[in-house]
């Protein structure tokens, strides 16, 4: 059953990313496009983006830091234990937080704009704990497809 069901949702979004390819490159959309790809490098171009995506790490950085309140840093780690995946939480933008009760551990990632409380962390661990060296890929809640590869710094111990 759940072969067939993911067999339906993969054979949907080909055919759905088949129309959108057909209706982008038909002559009769071509100027629709071309008028679709300028309003957006307007856009992009205008710094609204740039606006919105500042506000979102803004958001982020004062959620962890609520978190981290009244907590001093400790030594950071290459790895911890982390055995309750239900501990773990994205701050958006920002980082990756474990929970450990006492201690709260929180890893940086090299490209934070790809952490997203949208999206699902699949961990590929190498051993027992997780490490900065295993790989943590985002994906899409909804429809289950990747959205991400994220690189996880040390995890900074706050007690």
């Amino acid at each position: 059953m759940h072969f067939l069901r993911n067999r339906i949702v993969d054979d949907a979004r080909q055919e759905f990313h088949r129309q959108e390819r057909t209706a982008m490159t038909s002559p009769a959309n071509l100027p629709l496009a071309t008028a679709t790809a300028g309003f957006l490098a307007v856009i992009a171009l205008s710094g609204c983006a740039t606006t919105t995506m500042g506000a979102s790490v803004e958001r982020g950085e004062a959620r962890l830091a609520e978190m981290l309140a009244g907590r001093t840093a400790g030594e950071p780690q290459s790895c911890i234990s982390a055995y309750a995946s239900s501990r773990l939480k994205v701050i958006d933008e920002t980082a990756v937080v474990y929970d450990a009760g006492d201690t709260i551990y929180v890893a940086r990632p090299d490209n934070p704009r790809s952490l997203d409380t949208k999206d699902v962390l699949v961990i590929e661990r190498t051993g027992g704990q997780l490490c900065k060296q295993d790989v943590v890929r985002t994906v899409d809640r909804t429809l289950g497809f990747n959205t991400g590869v994220v690189f996880l710094s040390d995890f900074v111990p706050y007690r």
